[in-house]
Parts: structure tokens; sequence; C-alpha cells
């Protein structure tokens, strides 16, 4: 389901030439990221329920946190940069052509995901560092995420989480503040509009947005930024769940349900298919 629904979404912003603007750019590209950040965990996860549970080396397990991270990381990233562009196309409307080209776009998308490689293979690159105690190591979770396998460390971690801090701060908080600025500017801009119908249809545009923020930016807070000493592996791995699992699925259903754009893009798809499946 997470496959099709932002496979849907790509073709549909692709297959469209009235979508090919900065803020259909960038979702088409959160599809893209969610459809590779649920690859690295879901196929190991099901081999695992349902065949016979095999142990994952200790490379392809610092693999998985990499790519885990940086793909998450570059999620985070992506959604600050989306906020950005709906506070131009509210607050600026006249200069949004001239802000949001393709060639910026192009390039704060590429930044995202740079800083989001550099910051991913520094943590992951210090954790793999550490002696791991015990002949049957095993995390009580479904990915090989930061916080079980640095239970598993028979060192002093206190530096590794220090660094797991500041990656968290930069990837989660800073993003997140930015967003906030940005939709504080965007409701003052909308309660400015006159017109009811201006106004609900310039939220319109945020809310879908604004949902995605929320789920993402409040589970991932939890597992990162809260000290240790006040969570557990089962409280982790259910938060987990949902900004591995439960994003992912609702992204699609919440962009395309919350937008007409995109909703009449993708029912004209369908038709015309169909119309060239009958004929």
């Amino acid at each position: 389901m997470i496959l099709c629904g932002n496979t849907a979404i790509i073709w549909v912003v692709r297959a469209h030439s009235s979508l090919r603007t900065p803020m259909y750019f960038f979702l088409s590209n959160l599809s893209f990221l969610e459809i590779c950040y649920t690859t690295v965990v879901v196929p190991l996860m099901l081999s695992n329920i349902f065949g016979a549970q095999k142990p994952i080396p200790l490379a392809g397990c610092g693999a998985q946190m990499f790519f885990f991270l940086t793909l998450g990381s570059t999620d985070c990233f992506l959604l600050a940069i989306m906020a950005y562009d709906r506070y131009v196309a509210i607050c600026h409307p006249l200069h949004y052509t001239l802000i949001m080209t393709q060639k910026l776009c192009v390039q704060v998308v590429a930044g995202a995901l740079g800083l989001a490689l550099f910051l991913s293979l520094q943590l992951t690159a210090s954790i793999f560092t550490l002696p791991f105690c015990g002949r049957r190591r095993e995390i009580n979770h479904f990915l090989c995420d930061v916080p079980p396998v640095l239970r598993l460390a028979c060192a002093d971690i206190r530096v590794h989480q220090a660094v797991l801090c500041v990656v968290g701060i930069l990837v989660l908080t800073v993003p997140f503040l930015l967003i906030c600025v940005s939709y504080v500017f965007i409701a003052s801009a909308i309660l400015r509009i006159r017109s009811a119908e201006g106004r609900r249809r310039a939220f319109s545009t945020c809310s879908s947005h604004l949902t995605v923020v929320l789920l993402q930016y409040g589970c991932c807070s939890l597992v990162y930024l809260r000290p240790r000493s006040s969570t557990s592996e089962d409280e982790d791995r259910q938060i987990a769940l949902v900004y591995t699992f439960v994003t992912p699925l609702l992204n699609p259903l919440i962009y395309t349900l919350r937008n007409k754009d995109v909703k009449g893009a993708l029912r004209n798809a369908i038709i015309r298919k169909a119309a060239s499946d009958i004929s």
C-alpha cells in the first residue's frame, strides 16, 4: 500500500503538466523518499516475520542504520523546505515564480540530501566503532535504529549520546523551528485575506503539510530527543512504527484526499488509462 500510494503521487505529478510546480516537485520527492525509506526496513522485517529468523551481519546493520538515518533526515529537511515554499506562495505570491525557480528547487533538495548524508555518516561511523557486548547480540527492535544498538555497547556511550543529541537537534529541532516561523507568517497573511473563500483556499494548501509535519516530528522527537532515563525499548519500538510505517502510508492519503488538484489529476489519469485499455 505504501509503494502503490507514493508511486501514484509520483506518476500523477510527472504525467500532468498542471502539477509541474515547486510544491508538487517537493511532494513527488517526498513520496520517492518514503518509498526508499520503507524499503530499507520492511523487506528484512517481513522475512523475519514470515520466514526463518536470520541474524543480520554487523555490516548489514550499519548499512541499514546509515540509509535509514539518511532518508529520514532528508525527509525532515524536505518538510521544512515545503514549509518555506508555502510561505513564499502565500506571503509573496507575485514573486513566487521568481524566487522558487526550478534551479533553486533542485539545489535545496540536493543540499538536504547532502547534509543528511554527512550527518548520518558521522553518527553511524561513531556508533559502529564501539565494542558490543555478548556472544548473542540481540536488539529489541525491528530495525537497526540508534537507541537499541547503543544499548548493546560495552563502553562509555556518553559522547555518542551527545553526538546523537546534536544530530537530533540539527535534523529535528532546527527544521521544526523554521517550519513554525514559516507558519506564523503564513497564518498572519491568511488572516489578512478579506474573503472567507480566500482564507479557506490558502489554509487548505497548508493543512496537509502541517498534518504530516506533526506526525513525523512529534514521533521522531519522542525517540531521539527524550532523555535516555525516561525511555523504554517497548515504547521506542511502538513509536518507531508510526514514523516508519504509518506516516509513509498516510502521506499519499493526506495529500490526495485534501488536495483537489491531485485528486482531479489522479481521476483524469485513471479515466484516460481505462479508456485507452477499452479502445
